[in-house]
């Protein structure tokens, strides 16, 4: 079995100061910030084991990750583990990549990896581990600091997703999926480099493919397709029900409407137990 290089012990932050801010106190405040304008849909956070959010910067995409991440605030001391999964950018990689690390680096402390999920990972054969994958990749990076400010205390399982079927994706997430100690992040954006009103049809059209839980999301519509369909089929096998918690694009937030991304948050809730 494949193991993690104990003497290596540290994933640094790659991207602060270009997709947040690098400054501890500067980031927390606007995080909260982000936090506080966000709606309160009628959602049970009880019932919430996965939500979907957008990775770019947060002048981009934070209010649309910050809508999402506000549902699970009440759930602050309760949720412990934390099972993130996102696209790799720079970096291909066959299968989906665990760090060479123990812990991941962010301006607002360190957070450690999960020792007993990433060993129930490496059981998996498309579970490999790569530094590369995981050194510059932001799709992970920039969920780190809204986990912290909404969580009380967790341990992270991070995986960076390349060349896998939905199918192997949702094997690996029902290997983690855990109880309600453990929540499942999936880092996507939607279209890019449309203009505005062509970037809107395309996401109210992905939008109702993550809504009818179809596992047939491209990359064109979404970067991060392969993880969010291996969420799909597992939300179909588990009788989750996806709810869209807010959609936007970069014209929406930064002003220039010629060219832009797509932006979508969504919680997946479980039916409630019985008995």
């Amino acid at each position: 079995m494949v193991s993690i290089n104990p003497s290596i012990s540290v994933r640094p932050a790659a991207v602060a100061g270009m997709f947040y801010p690098a400054d501890p106190r500067v980031l927390a405040r606007e995080v909260d910030l982000l936090l506080g304008r966000a709606p309160r849909p009628a959602l049970d956070p009880l019932r919430i084991k996965a939500v979907a959010v957008p990775h770019a910067g947060y002048v981009y995409s934070g209010e649309t990750a910050g809508c999402a991440y506000a549902l699970i605030a009440p759930r602050r001391a309760a949720i412990r583990r934390v099972v993130l999964l996102g696209p790799t950018h720079r970096v291909a990689v066959a299968g989906l990549a665990l760090p060479d690390a123990d812990s991941f680096d962010s301006p607002l402390g360190p957070i450690p990896l999960d020792s007993e999920l990433v060993a129930a990972a490496l059981t998996l054969p498309q579970v490999v581990v790569s530094k590369a994958a995981h050194a510059a990749e932001h799709s992970l990076e920039v969920q780190l600091p809204f986990l912290q400010r909404v969580l009380e205390r967790f341990s992270l399982l991070p995986l960076a997703v390349g060349r896998a079927s939905a199918a192997e994706v949702a094997q690996v997430l029902d290997a983690l999926w855990g109880g309600p100690e453990t929540l499942i992040v999936i880092s996507t954006d939607l279209s890019h480099f449309h203009a505005y009103d062509e970037a809107v049809r395309i996401d109210s059209s992905t939008v109702q493919d993550v809504l009818a839980l179809r596992t047939s999301i491209d990359h064109a519509h979404a970067c991060g397709a392969t993880p969010l369909n291996g969420l799909l089929l597992c939300a179909q096998q588990r009788g989750l029900t996806p709810h869209l918690i807010d959609v936007r694009n970069s014209g929406d937030t930064a002003g220039d409407k010629s060219r832009v991304v797509g932006y979508g948050a969504f919680a997946f809730t479980e039916q409630p137990s019985h008995g």
